[in-house]
């Protein structure tokens, strides 16, 4: 612990025996004297990605502007619509076909965040472009511990042919370093725990875990005695924000301990990795709340998630739909096929508003979590039975510390890119970028108040 004078350091961390703990943001991290001055607090960064398209007569409203209508999909976030900004008619061009035939679900995921034209190809000389995530981490990487996360639920191979002769890696991957070189998600729960709580990036020590299973200890037991004497020093709110804090790191490892054992709260399981969730609901909700912890505690400013590789088979049984959500997409218009896929879409959306819900109520600094991110949630695909990559589903929650003015829908010209979008919400992050993909100037709209 470091205490400067009467208030807290911004990177204080409490510490224990192979571990380190990142804290939110205290009053106490603010000197009295600056109080009253200009102090916001970071932005955050977050890509939400749904795959095989959504039901797009569920999804987009017919009204534009302040007065949209609340649609099927979008419904469990109604009490956030002030906090919403649905945009229409963004395009992936790059994921089209452009000459190269089939594989529209390996493009759409590899264009999703880089707008680029992936190379065809199922060797090794695979070619995408740099992801709009993995430039905003590049710059903000350097004011917290990890540069960005990437987090996935289903496991994916990097190579072989996945899609009509399209590497593995374009539809397993969202984030890209470079044009060669993936991010490829992370979908364990614990090891992502032990990469923003273990000391170093790397996270904990094999030996760190296996004594702290062995004994049957939580992280928050290592760092206990630091924990009470930083508390003795706080006032009675900020107390109260660190006894929420600890409380939430010990809940998610407590449900990590539960999961990675396969017990279920509900719904059904599924044959995943060793030690990662066999509940699909629960899964996602952990990552959403890993997600939180990394925010909150400024150990990172960027993430990605993959809610299911691009191209998923996978079933929900636990709403009723037995059917493999790929194979559903390709529903020729038959209404029951139609009306699963929208079950799914319901379903996705249902989990990521739980998340923004919480975002919302989380106090950091001037605002709330929800105020100070940007977190977008999408496809690469629209219609998932015709393959279409136009008017694309895209919602963004969250302020952008006031560079987003929400609460409307705006409906963009025909086939405008998606990569403009990238870059205003880049520059809204604090970068600037000539272009990315396909880009042709900033997005017009976000910002201005109606």
């Amino acid at each position: 612990m470091i205490l400067t004078g009467k208030h807290l350091n911004r990177r204080t961390l409490l510490r224990g025996l192979g571990v380190s703990m990142s804290l939110p943001v205290l009053d106490a991290m603010t000197p009295a004297a600056a109080k009253s001055a200009t102090t916001k607090s970071p932005t955050r960064l977050a890509f939400v990605y749904v795959p095989n398209g959504i039901n797009m007569a569920h999804w987009t409203p017919q009204a534009s502007g302040k007065n949209f209508e609340i649609t099927r999909i979008l419904e469990p976030l109604k009490d956030q619509r002030h906090n919403l900004t649905l945009l229409t008619g963004l395009t992936h061009n790059g994921g089209r076909a452009l000459g190269d035939g089939p594989g529209d679900h390996a493009r759409a995921a590899a264009s999703y965040l880089t707008g680029a034209h992936p190379r065809k190809t199922a060797g090794a000389d695979i070619k995408n472009g740099i992801s709009v995530d993995q430039i905003a981490a590049l710059s903000a990487g350097k004011q917290s511990r990890l540069a960005s996360l990437e987090l996935g639920i289903e496991d994916g191979r990097q190579v072989g042919s996945c899609d009509s002769g399209y590497s593995c890696a374009y539809s397993n991957n969202i984030s890209w370093r470079s044009e060669t070189s993936a991010m490829p998600p992370e979908i364990n729960p614990r090891n992502v725990f032990a990469r923003l709580f273990g000391n170093g990036a790397a996270g904990e020590s094999p030996e760190m875990i296996k004594r702290r299973e062995r004994n049957r200890r939580s992280i928050l037991d290592f760092v206990l005695d630091d924990a009470k004497s930083l508390r003795s020093d706080l006032g009675t709110t900020d107390q109260r924000k660190l006894d929420e804090y600890l409380y939430s790191i010990r809940d998610i490892e407590a449900r990590i301990e539960r999961a990675s054992k396969g017990e279920v709260d509900g719904g059904f399981k599924m044959d995943q990795p060793e030690g990662t969730p066999a509940d699909y609901r629960e899964h996602v909700r952990l990552m959403f709340d890993l997600m939180t912890a990394a925010f909150r505690t400024n150990s990172t400013r960027v993430a990605t998630f993959m809610m299911a590789r691009e191209g998923s088979a996978r079933p929900y049984r636990e709403i009723g739909v037995p059917d493999g959500h790929h194979p559903l997409t390709h529903h020729r218009n038959n209404p029951e096929m139609m009306e699963k896929v929208a079950q799914i879409n319901c379903y996705h959306f249902s989990l990521f508003s739980e998340w923004i819900q919480k975002l919302a109520t989380i106090e950091d600094g001037d605002g709330t979590l929800l105020d100070h991110s940007g977190i977008v949630y999408g496809s690469g695909i629209s219609d998932g039975n015709k393959h279409l990559h136009h008017d694309l589903p895209v919602l963004v929650a969250g302020k952008m510390n006031g560079t987003i003015h929400p609460g409307r829908h705006i409906v963009y010209e025909k086939d405008t890119p998606m990569t403009n979008f990238y870059l205003s919400m880049l520059t809204n992050f604090g970068v600037k970028a000539e272009t990315i993909g396909d880009s042709n100037g900033e997005l017009k709209g976000l910002s201005e108040l109606a």
